[in-house]
């Protein structure tokens, strides 16, 4: 029997309030994160949140990321936009630009990047997608870790470039069959029970693979769990999940 020790990164979306407006509970999840993905002002974030959430960050020693996404402020970046792969590829590093000048400021440089919402799921799904925002990645900062979607596209043509790919998987959200995210329009798409999140969550890290709605496995690399810090019940799963995982003897601990 092996004795390698598992461990797993823990990481979470944040900074996603826009000026007056606050978002999430990104001050008690950083304490239980190993990672944050900071929104970059497109589908949400401002200089301001993003200097004050890369400090907090800091303080906490947690890594930080780019979180780019669609400019859809009004949408939360979750829908679909109409724009041409070259667009898409100077959205995201326009975005990651803005990510590494603001985390420079405070003092503590990022070391990833995670497409956010729609563009996120594009990158599992479209190729071409996939595609753009590696070159981005590549042409703005090639020793920045690309953190995707688990089963898509993205991982595969970021090792085809030469990048560093860091496959996620969600702790609040359902599989379909395909091992995509289930629609959030439908119903159980997203998980709130804490205790069923965890004991999910474990099972899919030491099976290295994604559980599906019928509870099948879809093997695949678990690098990192997302827990999204929107949830109405985001810190209590945050919590929940680490503490079932070092209970479970998987240490939590950055990639990068």
């Amino acid at each position: 029997m092996s004795t390698t020790a598992l461990t797993v990164d823990l990481n979470s979306d944040m900074g996603e309030g826009f000026g007056a407006y606050a978002m999430g509970h990104d001050a008690a999840i950083l304490d239980l994160v190993s990672s944050a993905n900071v929104a970059c002002g497109f589908h949400a974030g401002d200089p301001q949140i993003m200097a004050a959430t890369f400090a907090m960050a800091k303080d906490k020693g947690v890594a930080v990321g780019a979180h780019p996404g669609f400019p859809d402020l009004w949408g939360f970046g979750r829908r679909n936009m109409a724009f041409s792969l070259a667009e898409i590829e100077r959205l995201v590093a326009y975005q990651i630009g803005a990510a590494q000048a603001l985390s420079a400021y405070a003092g503590h440089p990022i070391t990833h990047v995670k497409a956010h919402g729609a563009l996120g799921n594009l990158t599992q799904t479209d190729a071409g997608v996939a595609q753009a925002v590696c070159r981005a990645i590549k042409a703005v900062d090639p020793t920045l870790v690309c953190l995707v979607i688990a089963l898509g596209h993205q991982a595969r043509i970021a090792a085809e470039m030469g990048l560093s790919a860091r496959s996620e998987i969600f702790a609040d959200r359902a599989y379909t069959e395909e091992g995509h995210l289930v629609s959030r329009t439908l119903p159980g798409a997203v998980i709130h029970d804490p205790e069923l999140a965890a004991a999910r969550v474990v099972r899919m890290v030491r099976a290295q693979g994604i559980e599906t709605l019928s509870g099948r496995l879809l093997d695949c690399p678990v690098d990192s769990i997302c827990v999204h810090s929107d949830t109405p019940a985001a810190v209590q799963i945050a919590a929940c999940v680490r503490r079932t995982l070092e209970q479970q003897d998987i240490a939590i601990t950055g990639f990068a």
